[in-house]
């Protein structure tokens, strides 16, 4: 009798707690969408075979496209700051990618191969056109790797703070894998998620390795990239895929047959920028670069204009 009622205390203690911790799922869900920043009237809907991407279009001239980083808060608010300056003098296009900000976010494994294609089906069927590309971050090498699969979609190609081509070249192993299986468990990994993407842990990201004036960051901004983060009906796929290297992908191969124009830029006060500058360069002599002063990881968000210069004297 003691030890069925010990099992018996134990089996509620078990289902009391997850119960509790499902409800404590759902109110950060919920409490992190109040404020609606994301949301855009003027917003458009590419209808994507696995699932429906959400993307912007303003300005008029040559197309240019604009990918945020590959992370579960990115989105593309990433370029907020820029789509006034550069909406004069180009058709600019911003993009959710799948799994991110306003699109659909389905319940699967995210694959490199799952956004090169995103990336060049979009360009197909939305633009239409060569198009200049500027991709940041885990994104840069997505955008290397569509541009030789399909270099005709593609003209110059411009890359904010691409990853090392170290990092682009990991794989899962046993110990990502089991990650990955405990962050796709229902509660207790979407709980893990809510912890590594709170608003706490976002600013942290900021003031630490986003942004090299911690002080100019704007609650606004941070407020988009929680929101982002909670959007959806399994933000936490992207996460688990990202933080298990499945969407990881070799670039150095595409880097030296890309007979397209390549510029890397990034923040002056990023660490390692000039090393891994002249990591691609190894591979493709061709590429030019330049930094931008006075930022880090995002200077898209904390120094556009300066960056804007740039995009004007290398889009000539």
């Amino acid at each position: 009798m003691k030890t069925t009622s010990k099992l018996l205390t134990l089996l509620i203690l078990s289902a009391s707690t997850a119960a509790t911790t499902a409800v404590i799922n759902k109110f950060v869900k919920l409490s992190a969408s109040s404020k609606n920043i994301l949301a855009d009237a003027k917003s458009l809907c590419y209808k994507w075979r696995f699932g429906n991407i959400h993307y912007t279009k303003s300005g008029t001239g040559k197309p240019l496209l604009l990918i945020h980083d590959l992370t579960a808060c990115s989105n593309g608010y990433e370029w907020s700051s820029m789509i006034s300056l550069l909406k004069e003098q180009y058709t600019v296009y911003t993009i959710d990618l799948l799994g991110c900000g306003r699109s659909e976010k389905p319940d699967l494994t995210y694959t490199n191969y799952l956004y090169v294609q995103m990336i060049s089906d979009f360009i197909k069927s939305e633009i239409g056109h060569r198009t200049n590309v500027i991709a940041t971050g885990g994104s840069s090498a997505l955008a290397l790797m569509a541009c030789n699969n399909s270099p005709e979609l593609f003209d110059q190609i411009m890359l904010i703070n691409p990853e090392s081509l170290m990092m682009c070249s990991q794989i899962p192993n046993n110990h990502s894998k089991i990650y990955k299986f405990i962050l796709d468990l229902p509660i207790l990994g979407t709980l893990l998620y809510h912890i590594s993407v709170s608003r706490q842990s976002i600013t942290e990201e900021f003031t630490r390795n986003y942004y090299f004036n911690p002080y100019s960051i704007k609650n606004s901004i941070i407020d988009a990239y929680y929101e982002s983060a909670h959007l959806g009906d399994s933000p936490k796929s992207l996460y688990a895929s990202v933080k298990c290297n499945y969407t990881k992908c070799n670039v150095t191969n595409a880097l030296k047959k890309i007979n397209n124009s390549i510029y890397i830029t990034g923040g002056q006060e990023m660490d390692h920028i000039n090393d891994i500058i002249m990591e691609y360069q190894r591979y493709n002599p061709a590429i030019e670069s330049s930094l931008v002063s006075k930022s880090k990881y995002l200077p898209q968000l904390e120094n556009p204009t300066s960056l804007y210069q740039l995009i004007q004297m290398y889009f000539l």
